[in-house]
């Protein structure tokens, strides 16, 4: 207890002559900043509250040192406390709407940096983070309307055609955003962000080809820049340009990154290659992080077949129509679910093409049964039902449904009256 009461004594001694000077001086608290001494200007700062809890300069300063210990609770708490005290402090605001910016609450940081900005409109680190919560709340002619604003003032700074082209993208509106990408890359043409978004609208709009010459352009520029080559490789396989796809993919899979899919393509880039030896391993890699993909499955079959290796093929192409079953099985239920929709719609023709694409699956010769009944009932359609009659009973007797002896009868005389009774 001792111990205690002699460094609670010590910290009040060290900040007396703070408090005696109406806490007009923190240049010692400063000096512990600079030193990185943060729990000791926390302590120091706490003291002085419980003399001065009106002084928003010392709740600023605690929030720094807050901040400096990774404590951000606490940090934005002090800040707030600031702002509250001193609301037109730019410093104190600012520091709040970092911190709610930095917690994702946007809805807390807009008012702040819209004031911030308001007063002083040519600050770009305010604009930046007032753009940037319209960006994410997708409000992009807010935020286009800050950039203009800047491109106004300065028509030579790339940053502000690419945010502005950004916004433009973001809005759907691709045409303008094509523009501003390349006036950015008028002005740096070793601009990467610029490439990369300009490519993607090139892609968008079906200028693939034109994509693809940007970004080959990029990787001249950064050799290093594992993204261009994966935008790349994407754009090469959509035009089945395998071989060249492949070599951007074995770029990617030597800088580490052995994802499911990189592996997959390679794999198939070998197989179109006409080289199923080296597609094997690749194939086997990709099946081993998932063993669902259809596609893996059919290549494996398919490379090993190429190396007469019909063992291992079989088996792939087995599980491969082990993957397709169930869900050729959930095709046809949906079909019928859907059928029956469009038959509650009064939408016959439509329910009978949902029927007929559900028994193309699964061959259910029941199915055969209520397309009769919608042509015989529905659509008063003798020839059609007829037929459709005649198949039901023509498949159920080699199907493993078996229908009750009277409902077979039922259907057969039903048969019988629309042959009788149908014009010659």
């Amino acid at each position: 207890m001792k111990n205690v009461f002699f460094v609670t004594t010590i910290i009040a001694f060290a900040i007396k002559p703070l408090v005696a000077q109406d806490i007009q001086d923190y240049s010692k608290i400063d000096l512990m900043m600079m030193r990185g001494n943060y729990e000791k200007v926390i302590d120091t700062c706490k003291l002085i509250l419980t003399h001065d809890s009106l002084n928003p300069e010392i709740y600023y300063k605690m929030g720094i040192a807050y901040q400096n210990t990774l404590n951000e609770d606490s940090s934005l708490n002090c800040f707030y406390q600031a702002s509250n005290l001193c609301p037109d402090n730019k410093v104190y605001n600012f520091s709040l709407a970092k911190g709610y910016y930095g917690k994702d609450k946007l809805k807390m940081a807009e008012p702040l940096f819209s004031k911030l900005y308001s007063t002083d409109s040519v600050n770009w680190i305010f604009a930046t983070y007032l753009s940037n919560i319209y960006m994410q709340s997708g409000k992009f002619d807010d935020a286009l309307s800050i950039y203009k604003r800047f491109l106004i003032k300065d028509s030579t700074n790339y940053i502000y055609y690419d945010r502005a082209g950004l916004a433009y993208l973001k809005k759907g509106d691709y045409s303008p955003a094509i523009d501003l990408f390349k006036k950015s890359l008028s002005i740096n043409k070793n601009n990467i962000n610029a490439i990369k978004n300009l490519s993607y609208l090139y892609a968008l709009t079906l200028s693939t080809d034109t994509a693809i010459q940007l970004l080959s352009k990029g990787i001249k520029i950064d050799s290093t820049d594992i993204d261009l080559y994966a935008r790349r490789a994407q754009l090469y396989y959509i035009k089945h340009y395998t071989k060249r796809a492949l070599d951007d993919y074995l770029v990617i899979l030597a800088s580490g990154d052995s994802s499911k899919l990189y592996l997959k393509r390679i794999g198939i880039g070998y197989c179109y290659n006409l080289q199923p030896g080296e597609a094997i391993p690749y194939l086997l890699k990709a099946y081993k992080s998932d063993s669902t993909d259809y596609e893996t499955c059919s290549f494996l079959g398919q490379s090993y077949f190429k190396i007469s290796d019909m063992s291992n093929s079989v088996c792939y192409y087995k599980k491969a129509l082990n993957i397709l079953i169930p869900v050729n099985a959930k095709l046809g239920l949906t079909y019928v679910l859907c059928a029956e929709s469009q038959k509650g719609n009064d939408s016959n023709m439509d329910a009978i093409e949902s029927y007929l694409k559900a028994y193309a699956i699964n061959s259910d010769p029941n199915l055969n049964m209520i397309i009769a009944n919608i042509y015989d009932e529905k659509l008063k359609n003798p020839e059609k039902a007829i037929y459709y009659y005649q198949r039901f009973l023509n498949t159920q007797r080699s199907s493993r449904m078996k229908f009750p002896p009277k409902y077979i009868e039922k259907v057969e005389k039903r048969l019988e009256f629309l042959k009788t009774d149908s014009p010659k």
